[in-house]
């Protein structure tokens, strides 16, 4: 998906599980890996397209049961439990405690709420969400004035290259003969060496003042047409042959402009380029503090979330203002690697409950007990490394979709700086990293002529290793087989432990 249908629409389901890998394997041609996103994209000329994702149905019937949302499991085991003035909690940690028995690995991907506008349970947790609202307000305050001097800074960045554009084409024309050197950047100099430090035309003491004051006619044509001089010999050179044809007075004033002009082209070269790296430094020091209040807003962004009432469950039928109502979401994904396969149960629990506040023990804060009903779905999955990763990214974005409109107003204040500010930032980073490396060599203690000439020589490098495409595709069939003999090790796990709680909580089982 391209970042306009991003800005234009939060994205689907079935569009983030193709973004991030989960895509039918005969459709996975029209499909590439953008290396800089980290998520799939189509080709040119082929559109996103739901169908083509790796998706569960709720059935096998399709025409009358929609999509989970969730990717083509091997088994798939639904139970639903409702028992009246029971804590919720002892569910979830049963086959919580059952899962961590047979996988090493558990990962919790979400963990989210709504709860009825006149519960209790409401206001206790919007308390704590206006909190965590109000510090990330005062980092977003902090933020965006930064933001606002980076404008300025990338401005005043423009305007010394583009003065250094013609400092630099100056110094390649005084490499050449004098008789043949350009005066195109010089002309622009010295109109500016008039303007700004002369004072113009309404300053007497310029080179157009003198002509007008002092009728020097011919003083600004002389200075404009003389061409860039390396030193004060040159100057002089260039003086003496002109004075068989112009006046000695005329001459005179135009060595006294023209020797001024050279040393302030001279000293304002080097204040530029001093200027230039000093500005990218802190233009560097300037972003890099963009950044890290941005790294400190994620956590109360990823808070916020949790704290806030999902949309979804907010507008469902079980969810009544007037009741004591709350709905809860977790997902937790068990792990169990071998080879880069990976034997997989994606455990989701959704409460439909009760939440009561009450006091555990005498000085605790009153807290929530949810009672009511209890759902749970187990899948069973063989994934590769990059399927797993793949899933808990998109679960991660699903998370941070609730501040997509924070992080994209200072996305497009960032971007709309243009390429300048990336160069900038290469440049400078380029900068510190050679400055850093210098310092090393300096730093490094010296070797002896032994360690120089056997040092080297025994040492083994330690380089990355070229891979060769026969390793790759042995690699990938280790791989396969991996997967293949995982499935048992996914499907029973998720059996077992639905059929030992069934059993556990006095349910029927056979």
């Amino acid at each position: 998906m391209t970042e306009e249908l991003w800005k234009e629409k939060e994205p689907k389901r079935s569009e983030l599980l193709i973004q991030y890998g989960f895509i039918k394997s005969n459709k996975k041609g029209n499909y590439v890996f953008n290396e800089a996103k980290k998520i799939y994209e189509p080709v040119p000329g082929y559109g996103l397209k739901e169908e083509d994702a790796e998706e569960e149905v709720a059935e096998i019937i399709k025409e009358h049961f929609g999509k989970t949302g969730y990717p083509t499991s091997l088994k798939t085991y639904h139970l639903v439990w409702e028992v009246y003035d029971l804590s919720l909690e002892e569910p979830y940690f049963w086959i919580l405690d059952n899962l961590k028995e047979s996988f090493p690995e558990i990962y919790k991907l979400e963990d989210a709420f709504a709860a009825a506008e006149n519960s209790a349970f409401f206001g206790v947790t919007q308390q704590r969400l206006g909190a965590q609202q109000e510090k990330i307000s005062q980092f977003l305050i902090a933020a965006g004035k930064m933001i606002k001097e980076l404008f300025q800074m990338v401005r005043e960045l423009r305007i010394l290259d583009e003065r250094l554009g013609y400092y630099n084409q100056v110094k390649e024309e005084l490499e050449k003969p004098i008789s043949s050197r350009g005066k195109g950047a010089e002309i622009t100099l010295k109109g500016i060496f008039v303007d700004l430090v002369q004072g113009g035309a309404k300053s007497a003491a310029s080179v157009f003042g003198m002509a007008r004051e002092l009728e020097f006619v011919t003083l600004p044509d002389l200075f404009f047409d003389a061409p860039p001089f390396k030193d004060e010999h040159e100057l002089e050179s260039y003086i003496n042959d002109l004075s068989k044809d112009f006046n000695r007075n005329v001459l005179r004033v135009l060595h006294r402009h023209l020797h001024q002009y050279t040393e302030w082209r001279k000293r304002t070269h080097k204040e530029h380029k001093s200027r230039r790296v000093f500005m990218l430094r802190y233009l560097l020091q300037h972003f890099e503090i963009i950044k890290m209040y941005t790294a400190w807003i994620k956590p109360y962004l990823k808070h916020i979330p949790r704290l806030s009432m999902k949309e979804k469950s907010m507008s469902s039928a079980d969810i009544v203002s007037a009741f004591e109502g709350s709905m809860l979401d977790v997902e937790v994904l068990a792990r169990k690697s071998r080879d880069g396969a990976n034997a997989c149960i994606l455990a989701t629990f959704h409460y439909r409950t009760r939440p009561e506040l009450k006091v555990v023990q005498e000085g605790y804060q009153r807290g929530p007990v949810h009672i009511g009903k209890f759902e749970v779905y187990l899948r069973a999955y063989t994934w590769t490394d990059e399927q797993v990763e793949g899933y808990k990214q998109l679960k991660d974005k699903e998370t941070m979709l609730l501040m997509a409109d924070i992080s994209g107003s200072v996305y497009q204040a960032m971007g709309s700086l243009g390429e300048e500010l990336e160069k900038y930032i290469a440049e400078a980073k380029g900068e510190q990293k050679k400055e850093t490396e210098k310092n090393r060599e300096v730093s490094a203690p010296k070797k002896t002529f032994m360690e120089k000439f056997f040092g080297d020589f025994y040492t083994p490098q330690k380089g990355k290793k070229a891979v060769s495409p026969k390793e790759v595709r042995g690699k990938t069939e280790k791989v396969k087989e991996a997967l293949g003999s995982l499935r048992k090790e996914a499907t029973d796990p998720a059996w077992n432990t639905y059929h030992n709680f069934k059993k556990a909580h006095g349910m029927i089982a056979w």
